[in-house]
């Protein structure tokens, strides 16, 4: 045989090695998985990534530990991810701020939303909610609006950080109910809600989910939530659209993400593992009990979505005129 036969089937024999290899099922997990949450504990997203490990640890028989790196509207936790090495062992549970709301926020960003990362699954949507300390005398949006007008200035309303969802959300909401209210930025929900529950803070907005135990202990008082509709485990939560700004819709989200670059088992395993685990009736109970709904999509279908998300927070953005340099 020629030596230039000999070169051909072993190249041959290498391609096919390759393509074997990336096609076979992976041990994945063979260690303890990370999943980053880019914001402090507490928070609705760190409440959704341990409901979440939990189910896939006990499905995997390996540690699945959270891992809160807050940080720059969840750039910090989301950039290690990105950076970190593409085995599936580091995963971000990135959200409406960290990939899609920064991308035109930050005039320069360390990594792409879409392009340094393997979209796994959409994990929840939920609300924001707009909450007030009981010493507010307003019990739904049109009172809180009239309270607002009338003596413009005296209060201020605290969000989980500049250029996050809750912030713009309600930037978005001044803008169109044509009210002003002086921004408090916190670094997330957590401590937010502690001045709240404090009355150094009388206004608040942030995700349902983190506020829902203190809205049942009667802590807080509810005034809207920013979705489009009301939230299943929630019906009696009032819409901002229902109360008289119509067609308000500022819904955040929370998903999964791998580094670029993972394999493709691991990709496809994880987002299987991630949707299976998302739809367990228990965990579909516990995320509506927190005011979140549960999504669980593919990739592809994350990834048009993201896509989409991308488009209709710039416009948010534009009008809040937020920026960090």
């Amino acid at each position: 045989m020629s030596q230039n036969l000999w070169m051909s089937v072993f190249s041959l024999s290498l391609s096919m090695f390759a393509f074997t290899a990336q096609s076979q099922p992976t041990d994945f997990p063979n260690k303890a998985v990370r999943i980053v949450v880019p914001f402090p504990a507490g928070g609705a997203t760190d409440i959704t990534a341990r409901v979440v490990a939990e189910k896939l640890s006990s499905k995997w028989g390996q540690p699945v530990v959270i891992d809160n790196k807050a940080g720059a509207g969840g750039n910090v936790g989301s950039d290690w991810v990105a950076k970190s090495a593409p085995d599936g062992y580091n995963i971000v549970l990135g959200v409406t701020g960290s990939h899609a709301i920064n991308l035109s926020l930050y005039k320069k960003m360390p990594y792409h939303p879409i392009n340094d990362f393997e979209p796994l699954s959409q994990a929840t949507i939920y609300p924001n909610a707009i909450v007030v300390n009981p010493q507010v005398p307003a019990n739904n949006l049109a009172e809180l609006i009239a309270l607002l007008k009338k003596e413009p200035g005296k209060l201020s309303y605290g969000s989980d950080g500049n250029g996050t969802a809750s912030h713009l959300g309600m930037e978005v909401l001044k803008y169109k109910a044509n009210f002003q209210l002086t921004h408090i930025p916190y670094r997330g929900s957590a401590p937010m809600i502690t001045d709240l529950l404090g009355g150094t803070l009388m206004v608040g907005i942030t995700g349902l989910p983190a506020v829902q135990p203190h809205l049942k202990a009667g802590k807080l008082k509810m005034i809207a939530i920013t979705t489009a509709q009301r939230a299943p485990g929630t019906p009696d939560y009032k819409t901002v659209a229902e109360q008289g700004v119509a067609n308000f819709n500022a819904a955040p989200w929370a998903g999964f993400f791998a580094p670029k670059g993972t394999p493709r088992p691991v990709v496809d395993k994880l987002a299987k593992d991630i949707a299976e685990a998302l739809k367990q009736p228990d965990v579909v109970q516990k995320m509506n009990e927190l005011g979140s709904t549960v999504v669980g999509n593919r990739p592809d279908e994350f990834r048009a979505f993201l896509n989409q998300q991308i488009e209709m927070w710039a416009e948010g953005v534009r009008i809040s005129g937020a920026t960090v340099d």
